[in-house]
């Protein structure tokens, strides 16, 4: 079906967000088009605003509005330890829990050879360079149990090791309510590793 340009455009412009198909596009193109004007202006000005007043904290790489982030200025957080994640909504997924109180590094991504991208492609230099001036005793790696998430949390694990710095690896398994049967090798074969004494 052809549609008039301006919705076409609204259209391909849902199309370039992750996940959205062609029919989730027309409906959130149409859902906006039965919205108030004030609240599509609005919608619109938060979308630019995000983009224009947001920015990465110069010392975690944490998406933030103010630099450093306030994690990084949090004083009661323990600096000794840091956790490294792939992306900035891997920090939002830890800070929900409200059980870690230490410091992340955001890498924006993984390392993944096939795709030629390598650990200078990734904040890995920036974490190197992190660990030699700051006091820091412990590095939790949270990459995604992913063959790009393992290959390079193996690499920081190389990396850092040699340093003294204690190099600990989140535990990956069966969900809590999970059933055996359901899951796949590799999620078992992490579910074994990952084994703790009761």
């Amino acid at each position: 079906m052809h549609y008039p340009t301006p919705i076409s455009r609204l259209i391909d412009g849902f199309m370039k967000l992750p996940g959205i198909g062609p029919k989730t596009a027309s409906r959130l193109a149409f859902h906006v088009l039965d919205m108030n004007e004030e609240d599509v202006l609005s919608f619109a000005k938060s979308l630019a605003d995000a983009k224009r007043e947001l920015t990465y904290c110069s010392h975690c790489h944490y998406i933030t509005d103010t630099d450093p982030c306030r994690i990084c200025n949090d004083t009661t957080r323990d600096a000794a330890v840091v956790c490294i994640v792939q992306e900035s909504k891997d920090v939002m997924a830890m800070e929900k829990m409200q059980e870690y109180s230490g410091l992340y590094h955001v890498l924006h991504g993984a390392i993944s050879p096939m795709d030629g991208i390598g650990p200078e492609d990734v904040k890995i230099p920036e974490l190197l360079k992190r660990l030699q001036n700051d006091e820091i005793q412990e590095v939790i790696i949270a990459t995604n149990p992913t063959i790009e998430g393992e290959a390079t949390a193996m690499y920081i694990s190389r990396m850092v090791k040699p340093t003294g710095i204690k190099v600990t690896r989140i535990a990956h398994g069966l969900p809590v309510g999970g059933d055996l049967e359901y899951a796949d090798e590799v999620t078992l074969s992490k579910a074994i590793e990952g084994r703790r004494e009761l």
